[in-house]
């Protein structure tokens, strides 16, 4: 059975800085020109405060959506601790090549708060260098502060720093981007195979150490897509 969705807390107003939002930062786009709202994914350009945001026109079956200026939408961003969301209207639409669109900037933002550094199911494969070399591992859930690690064999030993590599894909063009930061091994376990013929897996659990800013966002992007999508990815 898979866990629970993380518990909620009770909505709350925000303030614009505590989005947190980030040039290129994924936010979820929803129109309402239909009976049923319409979700799609779009990233942000930047924002004039007070004044307007920019964001990336979004794009279905590779062609941008219609929108009208004055279309009401509902933009909601996730910052890796809160789900945050807010009205506005188009103001401008630039089509292409430009593909962008001028928001009206938000004047009353909701929020709620979830758990710091929820974390997503993944099956990522990764390398660890330790003193004693590089040992290839699977990553099975990952968060913006941290990752579980599955390896066929010991690495180190606890709060022993590792160096760690593995691929995500980024948005637009579905682009490998290599994410590499220094972690700290923060517990250790042996996880007895199911059958007696299967060598034993080692798991460790680590907290990033130096995590670089963009690779930070898609972190974000990821947990933000898999509460959206599919919330049986949460751990």
């Amino acid at each position: 059975m898979s866990s629970n969705p993380p518990a909620e807390a009770k909505t709350q107003e925000y303030e614009f800085e505590q989005m947190n939002l980030q040039v290129g930062g994924r936010i979820q786009f929803i129109t309402h020109r239909t009976i049923k709202p319409i979700q799609h994914f779009s990233s942000v350009i930047g924002w004039i405060k007070d004044e307007y945001m920019i964001v990336k026109t979004p794009t279905e079956n590779g062609a941008a959506i219609s929108l009208t200026e004055g279309d009401k939408l509902t933009i909601r961003v996730f910052s890796g601790i809160n789900v945050c969301s807010f009205a506005c209207t188009v103001l401008r639409i630039f089509p292409r090549p430009l593909s962008y669109v001028h928001l009206s900037f938000p004047t009353s933002i909701q929020g709620t708060s979830l758990r710091t550094a929820m974390r997503v199911k993944v099956d990522i494969p990764a390398q660890v260098t330790t003193e004693a070399g590089s040992i290839s591992v699977f990553l099975v859930n990952l968060s913006v502060s941290g990752a579980l690690i599955e390896s066929p064999k010991p690495l180190a030993d606890s709060d022993t720093t590792v160096g760690l590599s593995f691929y995500l894909i980024a948005q637009p063009g579905n682009r490998q981007v290599r994410i590499n930061p220094t972690a700290t091994i923060r517990n250790i376990n042996t996880v007895k195979p199911a059958t007696a013929d299967k060598p034993e897996v080692f798991t460790y659990g680590v907290q990033f150490v130096d995590l670089d800013p963009m690779h930070h966002t898609m972190l974000q992007n990821l947990t933000y897509e898999a509460l959206i999508a599919d919330r049986q990815k949460i751990v």
